[in-house]
């Protein structure tokens, strides 16, 4: 029931998802169930197909997270998550409140030991055709450089894990690319960044070159991030609207990677846009399905015992 367009993105998205995952693959789908099933019956797809928990209660995009996660036992959200801890799905993914998805991930799963704090990343294109990793997008606006590192490793096992994406080279989002530029984090964060051995820090990096070639994984802190993410989404439906379109600009469409895996905790969370259409549902689902397969979490847990 999360997101601008639910119920409606939400049910057509698992019904594309469904069409492409193996029948050992089975979709949960938690929210109001005589809606759920009139909604499937109406857009010609057979309820029996996918299983469906009744979770009545419906937490607003506006809401408080903790305040709703904790208040509403029964919102879809709530209820993912107990079944999420208890073992019943392997898996959760939602486009609805992102900071009652946060909130949930660690009220009920476990961090990984030794992460300060769980963060969010965006898939950007490069202009060469490979892909940028940012994060944090909005996750820590208030960040500290111990966390700003850890985003850099949890970065990292995202490109390569997921993505395949050997050795990949870790930025810092600055306004320069020497050393002593920046704010205090920034350049508390830089100091940190210049001496771990967990990542192959290659220095600061420009806004514009964040859809170059000059990183793989870009860190930034969650305000900068979300602003930069949004900004980027804006470009997009600029010239979308003035008729500009090319193979790269359709691959700043944020429908095509679905969501972003929240990072540092010990199961498979993702979360969506809040406009994800059935597209971007679909793609969130697909996302979900191979976050999961990677096994992330568990490779994120061993490369940080290494170093503890």
């Amino acid at each position: 029931m999360g997101g601008d367009h639910a119920p409606d993105a939400t049910i057509e998205g698992a019904i594309l998802a469904k069409a492409l995952l193996p029948e050992s693959d089975n979709i949960v789908l938690f929210g109001n169930e005589e809606i759920i099933k009139a909604k499937l019956t109406e857009k010609g797809s057979d309820p029996s197909f996918f299983n469906i928990v009744h979770a009545p209660d419906e937490i607003g995009m506006s809401e408080q997270p903790i305040r709703a996660f904790t208040q509403k036992p029964k919102s879809s959200i709530s209820v993912g998550f107990h079944f999420l801890k208890e073992g019943k799905i392997d898996a959760f993914a939602s486009a609805g409140n992102s900071g009652a998805m946060v909130v949930g991930s660690m009220y009920s799963t476990e961090m990984i030991e030794g992460v300060l704090r769980p963060c969010t990343a965006a898939v950007l294109p490069k202009e060469n055709g490979g892909n940028t990793y940012l994060l944090d997008i909005g996750t820590n606006p208030d960040a500290k450089p111990e966390m700003m590192v850890q985003f850099g490793i949890l970065g990292s096992c995202f490109a390569r894990y997921v993505y395949g994406l050997e050795n990949p080279k870790v930025g810092l989002l600055n306004i320069g690319e020497e050393e002593e530029k920046g704010n205090i984090l920034t350049q508390a964060t830089y100091k940190l960044l210049k001496d771990s051995s967990q990542m192959n820090f290659v220095g600061n990096v420009e806004g514009r070159d964040l859809l170059m070639d000059k990183a793989d994984v870009i860190v930034s802190d969650g305000f900068t991030g979300n602003v930069v993410l949004k900004q980027l989404e804006s470009i997009y439906h600029l010239l979308r609207r003035r008729n500009f379109y090319d193979d790269f600009v359709e691959r700043m469409n944020y429908e095509n990677f679905g969501g972003t895996p929240i990072l540092g905790i010990k199961s498979t969370v993702i979360v969506g846009h809040g406009i994800s259409n059935d597209n971007a549902i679909k793609n969130m689902i697909l996302l979900t399905k191979n976050v999961h397969e990677a096994k992330l979490s568990t490779k994120i847990q061993g490369e940080l015992q290494k170093h503890l």
